[in-house]
Parts: structure tokens; C-alpha cells; sequence
């Protein structure tokens, strides 16, 4: 597909499909930031309510950076994937002492904090920056696999990145990546995703019956008040994947043991 005809039918279909969300009314790195947080492997529905709270008690990057992990833990409560809220915790705080509390405009400089992978690096500085750099996710894989890769197989994300790269708008790089990821929603709504292509892609694991929901239940549990194990165990209604379940979470930094007491970390 040519690149002009291909950027006009994104643009149409961002025009179209467009969908309101709270980050995209900010240029604010620090918001966008939580929001690609909050974002990765987590429905928009279930984000926008989390990240409008998260705003309202962390307003910016000095207030998270010294607000204590357990409090953030409970406020991420919910969204699944507490690793990210502490890797956000420990974003802010190297921000305030590495980059004077400005989030980086660069993508090197952003991948050098926690929990900031190439992908992240680069839609911060797309949707904060107004910079045309390509990233990848499941909604751009869909739409560059509709119209690049129909007849492929296998394809690596480096092979994605160089077209996605080629065909970015270079005049407005944020609002062509909003229309590119409601593109892909629907695209995905209607059952064109094709991530099988994907050699690097891997689909989320199931969260009923796995260690990462009892994690889940432990951070959750733990928001109430400290406990003994046994008052744990008897709160999370614990079988055989608890004790991998606490020993990840502490190894994760997530919980602490004072005495014989759990608590989320301070």
C-alpha cells in the first residue's frame, strides 16, 4: 500500500473512530507517562477512572516520587500488575534525582528508568513531545498487519518499527498515533488482529488459576491492614500458588515483613 493513501485512510478512520480519554486532553509528560503505565496490558475502560484518581492525589512527579509504595499499591489497586506501580514509584523518584523533575524528552533517557522499555520510551515522547518516533503495540500491530503484511507469516518487531517509522506523520505524530491506536481497537473489534503474525507479540496469560491473581489478592488484602501469615492465608482463601504468590510479591519489593507481620511496603 502507498504511504500517502495509507496515511489518508488512517486519518479518516482517526476521524471517525476517535475516542475521548483523559490523557489526550494533556501535553503533560508527567500525566502521560502515568497513563502509559496504567495502559500496558490494561483495558482504557478500566484505566481512565484509576488514572483520574491517580492524578488527583499525585499531581506531579515530586508528589509520587515521595509519597510512600504502600499507598501507591492501594490507590494501583485494581489495575493489576503491581510491578508497574512500583516501577512508576521508583520512575518519579529517579526523575526528581537524575532529571531535576522534568520528565525526559529523549527515548534513550527514558528507557534508562524503570519499567520503561523501548515501546513506552517512545510513546512518551510521541504523545508528550510531539516527536514523529515509530513504537509498537497490539493496536498498531493490528492496523500495519491489515494493510503492510496481509500475506506474511512471521514478523519480527524490527521489520514493524522500520514501516511504522517510514509511514508516520511528521507534522502531527500525536494525533496520528491516536488515530492509529482507535484504527486498531476496531480493527480488533471486528476480529482483523492477526497478532499471530507477530514473532515477538505473546498474548496475555489467563489471570483465574494463576500466581499473579493470588499476588493480586495478597496486595489487595494487604491495603486493609498488616497481617500474620496465617490471617494472610485465611484473607486470600490461599492454596498451593500462595507461597510462590508472597515470596514473588516480596522479592518484587511489593510487601515487607516487620516481625511476623506482612505489610505493603513503605
Amino acid at each position: 500500500m502507498e504511504v500517502a493513501d495509507f496515511q489518508e485512510l488512517v486519518w479518516q478512520k482517526g476521524r471517525e473512530l476517535y475516542r475521548d480519554m483523559p490523557w489526550r486532553s494533556t501535553t503533560d509528560p508527567y500525566y502521560i507517562m502515568v497513563s502509559e503505565f496504567m495502559l500496558q496490558q490494561t483495558q482504557v475502560d478500566r484505566v481512565v477512572p484509576k488514572y483520574n484518581a491517580f492524578i488527583v492525589t499525585y499531581p506531579d512527579v515530586y508528589a509520587l516520587a515521595t509519597a510512600p509504595l504502600g499507598d501507591v499499591l492501594a490507590l494501583w489497586n485494581g489495575l493489576g500488575y503491581n510491578r508497574r506501580a512500583k516501577f512508576l514509584h521508583d520512575t518519579a523518584a529517579k526523575i526528581v534525582s537524575h532529571f531535576d523533575g522534568i520528565v525526559p524528552s529523549s527515548v534513550q533517557d527514558l528507557m534508562s528508568l524503570p519499567g520503561i522499555g523501548p515501546n513506552t520510551a517512545a510513546a512518551i515522547v510521541a504523545y508528550a513531545y510531539n516527536v514523529p518516533v515509530g513504537f509498537i503495540e497490539t493496536n498498531i500491530r493490528t492496523v500495519y498487519f491489515q494493510h503492510f503484511f496481509a500475506d506474511a507469516h512471521l514478523v519480527t518487531d524490527d521489520e514493524l518499527r522500520r514501516v511504522v517509522a517510514e509511514t508516520v506523520d511528521q507534522e502531527h505524530p500525536r494525533q496520528w498515533f491516536w488515530a492509529l491506536m482507535d484504527y486498531g481497537s476496531y480493527l480488533k473489534k471486528q476480529g482483523a488482529a492477526s497478532l499471530d503474525k507477530s514473532a515477538h507479540y505473546k498474548k496475555q496469560s489467563v489471570l483465574e488459576g494463576s500466581v499473579r491473581q493470588v499476588r493480586g489478592h495478597i496486595i489487595r488484602a494487604l491495603t486493609k491492614s498488616a497481617m500474620s501469615e496465617a490471617e494472610l492465608r485465611e484473607e486470600v482463601v490461599a492454596d498451593e500458588r500462595f507461597e510462590k504468590a508472597l515470596t514473588s510479591v516480596i522479592k518484587d519489593g511489593l510487601v515487607s515483613v516487620s516481625g511476623n507481620q506482612y505489610h505493603l511496603t513503605k
